[in-house]
C-alpha cells in the first residue's frame, strides 16, 4: 500500500506543468508579442531556423531573477515577423562582463 501511494505521488508530481516552459517560433509573431510573452511568463524558449537553415533555440528571460546565480540578463536580438532585430534579454555569464564590477539590472 505504501509503495502504491509513493508511486502515485511521484506520477502526480511528474505530470504537473509547474516546470514547463513555453516554446514559440518568433518568426511567426510580432516583436511586441514576443516581448509580451517573455514579460508575462518570465522565461520562454524561442526556436527558429538560421539564415543557413540550422535550428536555433534559446531561452529568453524577463530579468536576472530567471537566470542562474553566475549569470545576468543581458540584451540580445531575435528575428520576429516584423523586426529582424527584436531586442530581448537572455542569460549571460557574469564572466563575460567587460571588466565592469557592476552587474546590469536589465528588465524587459
Amino acid at each position: 500500500m505504501r509503495t502504491t501511494a509513493t508511486a502515485a505521488i511521484i506520477l502526480i508530481a511528474a505530470a504537473t506543468p509547474v516546470l514547463a516552459i513555453s516554446r514559440y517560433n518568433p518568426k511567426t509573431i510580432s516583436c511586441d508579442r514576443a516581448r509580451a510573452a517573455i514579460h508575462e511568463e518570465g522565461a520562454v524558449i524561442f526556436g527558429y531556423n538560421s539564415p543557413r537553415g540550422l535550428p536555433i533555440y534559446g531561452r529568453y528571460v524577463r530579468n536576472s531573477r530567471f537566470c542562474e546565480a553566475n549569470e545576468y540578463a543581458g540584451w540580445t536580438a531575435i528575428p520576429t515577423k516584423d523586426d529582424p532585430r527584436c531586442p530581448v534579454l537572455n542569460c549571460q555569464r557574469l564572466d563575460d562582463i567587460d571588466s565592469d564590477p557592476i552587474v546590469p539590472l536589465n528588465n524587459l
